[in-house]
């Protein structure tokens, strides 16, 4: 008898076919689920007869409760090697293995520079009323060149996000709470004196900050005031880090130029959220690591972690150090 695994949000379902399942065509079925579920009950049901379960990212929690219901999960594999939704201490309490994959930072690099140029030339408005016959040109874009892009967060991420603007001809400076000046200076920017000096300065604010405890909420109303009325702010890190009634009512009192977000307090983004209808704000449904080549990666590791857990010889083990 075949085991069961169940590949969590395959919205594309691309799946099986960005990587080879074969290996495992004799032992292992899969079942992948192209819709997000709503809640544990949905998600429980949907998962009582895995064995393995594949999941994207930090999409989908395993709490203890949720890990408690699902008797046969014995493999959890996540895509990335850091994850702070799921409650390992559960998991080894009910003997469930979760191993992780390897991950790119360069799509959401990528991404970054997509929302932010959108955002700055205006493209999605221009690009409707191209095709729907209406005005011909009826935004002015904003420059990159010569204005300051301020970074929250100089890590992976931050600093190939910095270099591509050091391209544009734009003066960077970043900060967070353990940025130095050395690490600035390899980086080839400025270290802004203080969070509030880079808001207050910066004509384009990226965040790439890890969401944890000094991080949650960490742009707040106060701090979004200090925003220019012709800055632009870029959100591809982690939606509660930025506080979202405080950037909805900037955005409806046009405190702030725009503002461009990849990441949301809760998604699937509900239908009535009112960030889907929030003006000055160009809006991705968290494609910040969709790529094929990620993708393969993720799925090919999946396949990779599978077969070496059938082996009895776990790989990539998480929480790392396992």
């Amino acid at each position: 008898m075949r085991l069961r695994c169940a590949v969590l949000d395959d919205f594309q379902q691309v799946a099986t076919t960005l990587a080879d399942w074969s290996p495992l065509a004799d032992r292992v079925e899969v079942v992948s689920y192209d819709s997000h579920f709503a809640d544990e009950d949905a998600l429980a049901a949907a998962l009582a007869d895995a064995d393995i379960v594949v999941t994207l990212r930090e999409r989908v929690p395993f709490p203890a409760s949720l890990i408690a219901r699902l008797p046969r999960l014995k493999l959890l594999v996540a895509s990335g090697m850091r994850n702070t939704v799921i409650d390992y201490d559960a998991a080894e309490a009910h003997s469930v293995t979760v191993c992780g994959t390897a991950s790119s930072s360069t799509p959401p690099v990528e991404l970054t520079w997509a929302l932010l140029l959108g955002l700055a030339r205006g493209i999605v408005q221009e690009s409707n009323a191209l095709r729907a016959q209406g005005p011909w040109q009826s935004t002015v874009g904003a420059d990159l060149h010569g204005r300051r892009l301020g970074l929250l967060g100089l890590g992976k991420i931050g600093s190939r996000v910095a270099q591509v603007g050091l391209a544009f001809g734009m003066r960077v400076s970043a900060w967070s709470q353990n940025l130095t000046q050395k690490r600035a200076d390899e980086v080839g920017v400025e270290l802004a004196p203080s969070l509030q000096d880079l808001l207050a300065t910066g004509d384009f604010v990226s965040v790439h900050l890890a969401l944890g405890d000094r991080t949650r909420g960490l742009l707040g109303p106060a701090e979004l005031a200090l925003l220019k009325p012709t800055a632009h702010l870029i959100n591809t890190s982690r939606a509660a880090i930025v506080d979202q009634d405080a950037l909805l009512a900037a955005l409806h009192e046009g405190r702030i130029a725009g503002a461009a977000v990849d990441v949301f307090d809760t998604e699937p983004l509900p239908a009535d959220h009112p960030l889907r209808t929030a003006p000055r704000l160009l809006a991705t449904p968290h494609l910040g690591y969709v790529t094929q080549a990620n993708y393969a990666t993720y799925y090919g590791q999946a396949v990779e972690n599978i077969e070496a857990y059938l082996a009895g010889s776990p790989v990539r083990r998480l929480p790392q150090g396992v």
